[in-house]
Formats: structure tokens, C-alpha cells, sequence
């Protein structure tokens, strides 16, 4: 196989690449904020509301089940399509919704596209954008889901305050889904031309992608997890707490808002500035990780935000809680930002370049359980003690996976990347 690239161009995927995701998550990013609020509104208590606001972690996590699957069986756009048109139901179950049950179960069905979404993109920049811009290239897409989730608070913000009822916001994340399909059906799909270019600048590439193929089709997800339960079960359990710390941060900053009274539009407003921060740092992410390394963009990342939710455990009954809560949810946003595309671009780093949607599935399962098990672990903590205990457990949590990332970072995705897959041998 020849050492040369084939070319590479941004201009080829910008529009088809990254546009459907601006979409998607403009939409995602004006219901997470309200998905609290209007749980309340139907009866939940504060841990419930909690609970339902999860179901999106949650489904995430099932969906990662089939999603490597799915992806390398009908292709990455197709996948997107489906993906977008299963959210438009979860929305509608959502906007009819009677009861808190119902709700949980539309947002479900939210997280569960949200997880196909997101793998088959990342599937495609993990295949055909070169590994020297790689970081730069998964930064951008990270930064483009933390673009929608800064515009789309503010839409519901605006949409609250013209209609009066929270509810409405849903039809914001219906207006995203279904846009972002239209885009795919429209514009060419750059794997398609990147792919061609790809297979002529390399016959043999495509000879071995095949039979990499057949070889991880044959595994499955549990089977791949097993193959490869050495970097899973170490540096997966570092990136399995970055989704928890992350996701915790989604959960507890709405449910925040709720329990110190801050009106929902005015916790839209909130979030959707600190959306703004966390947007703007994704592109220097990536140009810390390719310049000085990964572990220079993960590390102060989760030690950042495990502090801040320190900070917020111990604010809570102070006169002035409302602005802790702002301070605090701007530097959470700040070191957030910081790692933008962390999680995507360890798992490129370590995935087969030449088939990489089954490891990467594995990957993001890893992942995903953190982010799902995150929420429940603060609604559960909520209800029995209450939320700035909950807040204080996931700060020392998010210090642990700092412990952790230090460790095995270095191990596993050194500064110049190894030459072989991170496939590991079901034999061995």
C-alpha cells in the first residue's frame, strides 16, 4: 500500500458533512434545557424529572448497540436519513405526551437516533480525512454539535416567550430533524467521491477494507468489546467518565435552574451563552491535540470539569446562588470546550482506519454507558439525598477519570500514532 494520501480537500465535506449535524443539533440543543421543565409541568418531581431528562443519555446507549452494525450495512447517509425521521416520532410522542412516562419514552427514541446520527458521521471522518488534520477535522465536528446546542437555546428561548408553552420547543428539534434529511437527500454525500478517490489511489486498500469487512461484520458489538476489552476496559473506562461528567453537566445545569426557581426561558438564555463559550473553543481544541498531543486537550478538560461541579455542590444555599450558577455553568462550558472532540478523535486514533464503524461503536457503547449512567446516578442522588450532593459526587468522579486519562492516554495513543489497528485478536 502506498504511503501517499489521496487528496483532501474541506471544501468537500463541509456542506454535506457538516451542515446535516448543524441541523440535528440545533434542534437537540433547544429541547435539552427544557426537557426538565416540562417533565415538572406533567407531575414529575425533581428526581423523575431528572430521570426523563436521562432517557436521552439512555437511549444513546442502546442505540450504540446496532449502530456500528447498521452503518456498515446500508451506509452512512442512509443511516442519517433513518436516524432523523425515528427523532421526528420520539418528538411527536413527546409534544402529545400525558403523562411523565409517555415523555421518557419520546425522548428515548430521541437519544436512540441521536446515537446512529452521530456514529455514522464520525464513521465517515474517521475513514476519509487524513490523519494529519484528523484532530482539527473531529474537532470541528464536535464543535459543530456545540454550535447547534448554543443556537438552539436561544430558538427555544424565543419560542417560549412568542407561544407562552415550553411544549412548543419540540416542534424546534421536529424543523432540525427534518431539515437535516432534506440536506442529505439533496447534496452528494462526500463519500461517495472521497471513497472513489480513495479506492483508485489504492487497489489494495480496497482489498483488505473488504475483507476487514467481512471479518468485523462477523464480530458484532459485544463480540468487538470483547476483542478488544485490553484499551476498552482502561482508557474506555477514562472516556466512559468523560461522557458521565459531560452528560452530568446537561442533567444537573437544568435541574439546577429548576431547584434555585429560575424561569425556563431565562434557563435557555443561560445555557444557550455558555453553549456559545464551549462553541467557541472547539477548533482550539483540535489544534492543541494535534500540536502537543491528546492528553494535553483531555486532562484539563475533565479536571476543569470536575471542579466546577464541586464549585456548584457548595453554592447551592448561598445568598448569591444564582450567580454561582452562572459563574459556574460559564466554566464548565470553558472546560468543556477545551476537549471538544476528545472522545471522537481517541476513538478514530485507535479504530481500523479501513472499516472503523465497528470499533467505533464499541467505542462510543463505552462511552455512552457513562453518559447514560451519569444521569440516573444524579436523579438517584437527588432523590435520596439531594442535588448538590449529587453535584459534589460527580466532581470527585470527573477527577478519577482525569487519574485515569494521565494513565492510559499515553499507553494507548501515543504522540505519534502507531501504525497497526487497535483491533485486537479474538485468539490472543
Amino acid at each position: 500500500m502506498s504511503n501517499q494520501e489521496a487528496p483532501f480537500r474541506w471544501s468537500s465535506i463541509v456542506l454535506p458533512a457538516f451542515l446535516p449535524t448543524l441541523l440535528f443539533s440545533t434542534g437537540e440543543g433547544a429541547i435539552i434545557p427544557i426537557i426538565p421543565t416540562v417533565a415538572t409541568s406533567l407531575g414529575a418531581q425533581l428526581a423523575i424529572a431528572g430521570l426523563i431528562a436521562s432517557m436521552i443519555m439512555v437511549g444513546e446507549v442502546f442505540g450504540d448497540i446496532p449502530s456500528g452494525w447498521l452503518v456498515a450495512r446500508i451506509g452512512e447517509r442512509t443511516a442519517m436519513i433513518g436516524a432523523a425521521f425515528v427523532a421526528v416520532i420520539g418528538l411527536a410522542i413527546s409534544v402529545f405526551a400525558p403523562n411523565p412516562f409517555v415523555l421518557g419514552v419520546g425522548i428515548f427514541l430521541v437519544g436512540l437516533a441521536t446515537a446512529v446520527f452521530a456514529l455514522a458521521r464520525h464513521a465517515f471522518m474517521t475513514s476519509f480525512v487524513p490523519q494529519r488534520v484528523r484532530a482539527r477535522a473531529l474537532s470541528t465536528l464536535g464543535g459543530t454539535f456545540r454550535a447547534g446546542y448554543f443556537v438552539g437555546p436561544f430558538i427555544a428561548a424565543a419560542v417560549i416567550n412568542l407561544t407562552g408553552n415550553t411544549s412548543s420547543v419540540f416542534w424546534v428539534d421536529v424543523v432540525g430533524c427534518l431539515g437535516a434529511a432534506i440536506v442529505l437527500l439533496i447534496l452528494k454525500d462526500p463519500s461517495e467521491a472521497l471513497g472513489a478517490a480513495r479506492a483508485a489511489h489504492s487497489a489494495a486498500a480496497k482489498r483488505d477494507a473488504g475483507r476487514e469487512f467481512v471479518e468485523q461484520e462477523s464480530l458484532g458489538l459485544f463480540k468487538t468489546i470483547w476483542a478488544n476489552r485490553g484499551v476498552l476496559g482502561k482508557l474506555g473506562t477514562g472516556a466512559a467518565l468523560i461522557g458521565a461528567i459531560r452528560s452530568s453537566r446537561q442533567v444537573i445545569l437544568p435541574l439546577w435552574a429548576v431547584s434555585i426557581g429560575i424561569t425556563d426561558s431565562n434557563t435557555a438564555l443561560i445555557i444557550g451563552v455558555a453553549g456559545a463559550i464551549d462553541f467557541a473553543l472547539f477548533y482550539a481544541s483540535g489544534q492543541i491535540m494535534d500540536r502537543w498531543g491528546r492528553l494535553a486537550s483531555a486532562l484539563p478538560s475533565m479536571v476543569g470539569l470536575g471542579i466546577g461541579h464541586l464549585v456548584l455542590a457548595a453554592s447551592h444555599d448561598l445568598p448569591g446562588n444564582v450567580v454561582w450558577y452562572i459563574t459556574v455553568a460559564m466554566f464548565l462550558s470553558v472546560a468543556n470546550g477545551i476537549g471538544s472532540g476528545i472522545l471522537m478523535t481517541l476513538g478514530a486514533d485507535l479504530a481500523d482506519k479501513r472499516n472503523p464503524a465497528p470499533f467505533l461503536g464499541a467505542w462510543r457503547f463505552t462511552g455512552d454507558v457513562g453518559s447514560a449512567a451519569a444521569p440516573l446516578l444524579v436523579s438517584l442522588l437527588t432523590g435520596v439525598a439531594s442535588i448538590a450532593i449529587a453535584s459534589g459526587v460527580m466532581g470527585v468522579l470527573g477527577l478519577v477519570g482525569a487519574g485515569l486519562l494521565l494513565r492510559y492516554v499515553p499507553r494507548y495513543v501515543p504522540r505519534t500514532p502507531r501504525a497497526k489497528p487497535a483491533i485486537e485478536d479474538p485468539a490472543r
